[in-house]
């Protein structure tokens, strides 16, 4: 269980290329294993995920607990179903970077630092996944948490144009059409393709 210690506009937060920079340096884990950013536990979580040339990005709302070689449940989901579909690795990306195990305690308002930062971190693991890069959406109806949530996406979306970034999720969408959350995957599945552009405009 992870509870913000405080609203992150409160927090001194490292800049993306100021952490990735310090980014297997401070030790417990095989930095050529793992792309974990930054690499030590704190408030915000950038990036976790695996190395390798064909790497399945996966978009949760926010980060919980996990870390390298200490995977939650979500996490082991999500590198079950991105070895199923034929990926070497996995990155686990959010929509915001805040870490709270329980979505309802993350921030009222969006840090528009952090999300800044969140932003050039998703620029990056889009820039070093491969033509075409692999964004499997699946952030669940948790998404509704915070109405910030839905900017964040479209950022993202815009992002993910420049790069020509294939949107896909797992599972059966929820009535209301959200994709499904990795944690209740409860066997293998396929991806599906996924326009994430006309879901923000019908769903959120």
């Amino acid at each position: 269980m992870h509870i913000p210690s405080a609203p992150t506009a409160a927090l001194d937060i490292l800049s993306f290329d100021e952490a990735f920079a310090r980014s297997g340096l401070s030790g417990g884990y095989d930095p050529d294993k793992w792309l974990y950013v930054p690499d030590f536990y704190t408030e915000y979580r950038y990036i976790l995920g695996t190395r390798g040339e064909k790497p399945l990005v996966c978009i949760g709302v926010n980060p919980s607990t996990a870390e390298p070689d200490n995977l939650d449940n979500t996490l082991k989901s999500v590198q079950r179903i991105a070895a199923y579909n034929g990926y070497d690795s996995f990155v686990m990306f959010n929509v915001y970077a805040q870490r709270a195990t329980r979505p309802e305690d993350m921030d009222r308002t969006r840090n528009e630092l952090l999300h800044r930062e969140n932003m050039a971190a998703f620029d990056y693991v889009l820039a070093h996944a491969g033509q075409a890069p692999a964004v499997w959406a699946a952030w669940g109806s948790v998404i509704e948490m915070r109405s910030y949530l839905k900017r964040c996406v479209l950022d993202m979306i815009d992002v993910g144009r420049r790069y020509g970034a294939v949107w896909y999720t797992a599972g059966a969408r929820s009535k209301k059409g959200h994709p499904h959350h990795p944690l209740y995957l409860r066997k293998d599945s396929a991806l599906d393709s996924f326009d994430a552009a006309a879901y923000c405009e019908i769903c959120l």
